[in-house]
Parts: structure tokens; sequence; C-alpha cells
């Protein structure tokens, strides 16, 4: 019966001792990849979000402050279709779903930053589709941030608002859900660091 008891003991503190070490390794590779230019998500950050609803914001926290002092940026994964608010320390402060540019219309990749250029609606008649609360981070008015796409009536595309966070299906351009993109428009200023991966 003793060493019944030691066995289990022994077990559960190598399990114990193997979640410690896994643990200690995800802190430090996601930082790592952080640093050399990569982003994983994991599963902690997902558990964050809410539902993808395109009328909605990606989660259910406050945006954080975005004081030009604080130096916060912003980190886009076009591989994961998602803008991370970031600290100077690489520190996760908030999660948004989006849709970059795929194909010939790729979203450009690299390090940018917000332009003066930005608005409450456009239209561009040519691709048939605007949006609303737009913000330049590339060419002064050519490469926004802004909501998930408008018809010239303003009404919302169904079809593309529900792709957001899902596939990449814009002309370049970062679509957002309609509060976040109300929200960088608002409270990300000028000169805010924008990369793109």
């Amino acid at each position: 019966m003793k060493l019944l008891n030691k066995k289990k003991i022994a077990l559960i503190l190598s399990c114990f001792l193997t979640t410690l070490i896994l643990i200690s390794c995800g802190k430090a590779t996601a930082k790592n990849n952080i640093k050399n230019g990569h982003f994983n998500i994991d599963e902690r950050v997902e558990a964050k979000l809410q539902k993808i609803d395109w009328r909605k914001s990606s989660e259910n926290i406050p945006y954080p402050n975005m004081n030009p002092k604080k130096k916060n940026w912003l980190l886009v994964s076009s591989e994961h279709q998602r803008v991370y608010v970031m600290t100077p320390k690489n520190k996760l402060l908030y999660t948004m779903y989006c849709s970059t540019g795929s194909g010939n219309s790729a979203t450009p990749k690299g390090t940018y930053h917000i332009q003066a250029e930005r608005g409450n609606h456009f239209y561009n008649a040519s691709s048939g589709e605007g949006a609303n609360y737009w913000t330049s981070w590339k060419d002064h008015g050519i490469y926004l941030f802004h909501s998930v796409p408008v018809d010239k009536n303003g009404k919302y595309l169904m079809k593309d608002a529900h792709e957001l966070g899902k596939k990449a299906n814009s002309h370049g351009c970062i679509r957002l859900s309609v509060p976040d993109a109300k929200w960088i428009n608002q409270h990300v200023p000028f000169g805010t660091k924008v990369v793109i991966k």
C-alpha cells in the first residue's frame, strides 16, 4: 500500500514539474518570437476574444490608453488576421480581429506609422465599396485601418463582414469591426508605430 502511494506521489510530482517547465518555456518562446519578428497566438490570447461579431469590439475589456508618451504600437498579423496593441516592451494589451489584403492586393509588410489623414466615411466608386472610421498608415490615404466595407448607400456588406478575422479579403487595407475601427480612428495618435507581418 505504501509503495502504491509513493508511486502516485511520484507521478503527481512528475506531472507538476513537467507543467511548470512547459509554462515557463511557453512564456520564453512567446517573448522570443516577438523579439525575432514573429508572434504566435496562444490559447490564452484567443480565450480573451469574444465570438467574432463585426458590430462589437473584439474583446470585452476596455481599450488600452494610447497616450503618445506610452509609445504603445500596433502589430498586424496577416497570418492570423489579428491586430495586436503592444507596449514598447512587447506586452500584449489588446487583440482585434481583422481582414488584410490578399493576392495581388496583399497588405504591404514592414514598419509604418499612423499618418495625419483620417475620417468618418469614404466610398470608392471604382471598387464599389467604402468604409467607416478610416485611419491612414501608408501613402497618405491609400492604405488604411477601417471598418468592414459598406456599399454606396452606406450599408455594411454582410459577406465581407462575416469573414472578419477568418479570411484576408481586403484590397490591401486592414478591415476591423466597427467599434475597433472607430477606436483606432479616435484614439490612436499620429505617429504611432504600425508593424505589418
